[in-house]
């Protein structure tokens, strides 16, 4: 479910978050769907669970994921939020863009990446 690159420079709680986020926004995860306790990921990932604990947080204030005190974290029904993280997502889309621009990439080379990017072994349409 959650994948941690140890090798990544974001820190683990980010990649959590980044994974979160992702399986909230394909659907992957539903609308009042309970997520897995903090100890019960931290040791299915191996993260201390501090690390999980700031994960949900920032989830939390996202409002990706609302809390019930005594019963868990569950996903959250608001479609704004997804929509809201698809405009970041297409915005720093168009910002990568402009920078291939920039550095003298060409539209045919930036649109095979794009094709190269969708049919490649990370892309599944039902993600």
């Amino acid at each position: 479910m959650i994948i941690i690159d140890s090798n990544s420079t974001k820190s683990i709680y980010e990649q959590i978050y980044d994974e979160f986020v992702r399986l909230i926004t394909t659907r992957v995860l539903k609308p009042d769907e309970k997520l897995p306790s903090v100890r019960e990921l931290a040791t299915t990932v191996r993260i201390n669970p501090n690390t999980i604990q700031k994960a949900y947080k920032l989830l939390e204030s996202k409002k990706f994921i609302y809390s019930i005190p005594g019963k868990g974290n569950f996903v959250a029904k608001n479609d704004k939020v997804v929509l809201a993280e698809t405009k970041v997502i297409e915005e720093n889309f168009k910002k990568d863009i402009r920078k291939l621009k920039k550095l003298g990439v060409g539209d045919d080379r930036i649109i095979s990446l794009a094709r190269e990017t969708l049919k490649g072994d990370d892309y599944n349409a039902t993600d």
